[in-house]
């Protein structure tokens, strides 16, 4: 009988799983494996949870979970790993004004080359059904019209800040005095210059975004979709909800309406033990080891001579040892205490309790798991979001910033002195502690929101008003030109009687001095 019992519990359990099980498509067809890489823990998540779940990318992680199916973009010439010459970076304002533009240079490759794949063309031929499209809000939205094909609920992720066009898809507020734009290197205390600049750059970047990009997605994207869709501005409108990449800890608060919710952190997974090689040479440093990698998207071995010979000088001067994500076999003019290695477990060697430093570009995946494991870092950005990631750090305490074109020995042994001091390595466990105190751990919050929108039907009841509202409503144009138009009548009215009652009492005054 027990037997009997606990078959019928196995089997009621299995059709209660089963009964709420979705089916989840997830389109990530942006190149660059640092934007896969941070949302790819959330379809495993999703997929180990009993959902039915297709993730489509440029990369193969071959988990074998069979509730999740991969497919791979079949195009070796998206790949942007190892894919940025330093010597190209410029590092200064220019190039920071010039970031949109390779954005869009990139989102009008990314489409012709990931709609026209065998991969896109099995799903734009596919008669499947979704209950779910999960995409980046980046740079494109040539995808998103796959949410109106299979008619599912669209929810929008960010492997970054928010980009500064998705605001309005959530009404989210924008006050360009204390949130900075994505791309330029502000705290969220702006000096008058800075906030005219953030202000400019505000609407320059809608425009380029409203007027150029989306353009250029609409007209790609109705190319390869065979039955007509909806603009691309009104399916993305009518998103669910918005998971980002960020923590009010780390990335500096900012007010967000209920649908933009906060998820940094999401690769972050268990810590493992670290290779043995490198757990001997970490354990038997005395003075502690210092960790130095600039992400998988700049090729190392194009670090110019120069500046390389500059940290090397700086590191033979110090009593801790370094490990440095090297591409190349050898490296001329290393000292003993430097290692060097083509790959490195990241957030195993940061989590390492005598991993005392961090040298990184600001990538926020790396900035993340530094602040994660309480480790304070010294940031070289180099492009894109780095800038901002670096400032936000420095601002909350957990970095100082040192510009690659002015890195000196002095300068690099000076910044590495600054946040290997005690007090800097107490406020960098400090963030840390502030950054993991959540509810819940931000995949579980993830897998939470997006089980959310699909039991609630796209869960729109948390979307606010402002969302649909034309502009004129949403500024309040109409109210402000209603209150001026009464106040200008109660002042018209006001200047009329004061004028009647003045002339009334000098008529009767000067009437009474004639007489």
């Amino acid at each position: 009988m027990p037997a009997r019992v606990a078959l019928s519990l196995k089997i009621l359990l299995l059709f209660t799983t089963l009964g709420h099980s979705y089916r989840i498509l997830g389109l990530f067809p942006h190149p660059a494996k640092s934007h896969v890489n941070v949302f790819y823990p959330l379809m495993k998540g999703l997929a180990l949870k009993g959902h039915d779940v297709t993730f489509v990318s440029h990369y193969k992680f071959n988990d074998n979970i069979s509730t999740l199916k991969e497919m791979q973009i079949v195009n070796p010439g998206a790949d942007l790993v190892d894919a940025i010459d330093m010597s190209q970076l410029l590092g200064n304002r220019i190039q920071m004004y010039l970031n949109n533009v390779l954005l869009a240079y990139w989102a009008v490759n990314t489409c012709h080359d990931g709609l026209s794949s065998p991969v896109f063309q099995e799903l734009l031929n596919s008669d499947e059904s979704f209950d779910l499209v999960i995409m980046e809000f980046f740079n494109t939205d040539c995808y998103a019209p796959f949410a109106y094909k299979f008619k599912a609920h669209l929810i929008g992720l960010s492997s970054c800040t928010i980009m500064h066009w998705t605001h309005e898809r959530f009404a989210n507020i924008y006050n360009p005095s204390y949130i900075p734009i994505t791309h330029m290197d502000y705290s969220d205390r702006l000096n008058f210059f800075e906030r005219v600049e953030n202000t400019v750059l505000g609407i320059l970047h809608e425009i380029l975004y409203n007027y150029i990009l989306r353009y250029n997605d609409e007209r790609i994207a109705r190319m390869y979709f065979k039955e007509d869709f909806p603009s691309l501005t009104k399916i993305v409108h009518n998103a669910s909800v918005f998971l980002v990449n960020t923590h009010f800890s780390l990335n500096l608060p900012k007010p967000l309406v209920p649908a933009v919710i906060d998820i940094g952190g999401i690769h972050i997974n268990k810590v493992k033990k670290v290779p043995q090689d490198l757990e001997k040479w970490i354990n038997e440093s005395t003075h502690g080891v210092i960790y130095f990698s600039l992400g998988s998207m700049i090729k190392g071995h194009t670090f110019p001579d120069e500046k390389r010979s500059e940290f090397l000088k700086a590191f033979g001067r110090l009593p801790q040892r370094v490990l440095w994500k090297w591409e190349n076999e050898t490296m001329s003019g290393k000292p003993d205490n430097v290692m060097i290695q083509k790959w490195m477990p990241q957030l195993d060697i940061l989590c390492h309790p005598n991993v005392k430093a961090f040298i990184s570009h600001g990538g926020l995946l790396g900035t993340t798991e530094a602040v994660h494991c309480g480790v304070p870092v010294v940031v070289m950005p180099q492009y894109g979001d780095q800038f901002t990631n670096a400032r936000a750090l420095e601002a909350n305490g957990g970095g100082v910033i040192l510009h690659l074109s002015e890195a000196t020995e002095e300068k690099i042994h000076d910044a590495l002195r600054t946040i290997l001091d005690p007090q800097f390595q107490k406020q960098a466990k400090e963030l840390s502690a502030r950054f993991r105190d959540r509810p819940l751990p931000p995949l579980e919050t993830a897998i939470y929101w997006v089980e959310y929108v699909a039991r609630h039907r796209g869960a729109h009841h948390m979307r606010t008003a402002a969302v649909d509202m034309p502009l004129y409503k949403y500024l309040l144009l109409d109210v402000i030109a209603f209150l001026l138009l009464v106040a200008g009548l109660v002042f018209a009215l006001f200047f009329y009687v004061t004028r009647a009652v003045f002339r009334k009492l000098f008529t009767k005054r000067d009437k009474q001095k004639t007489n």
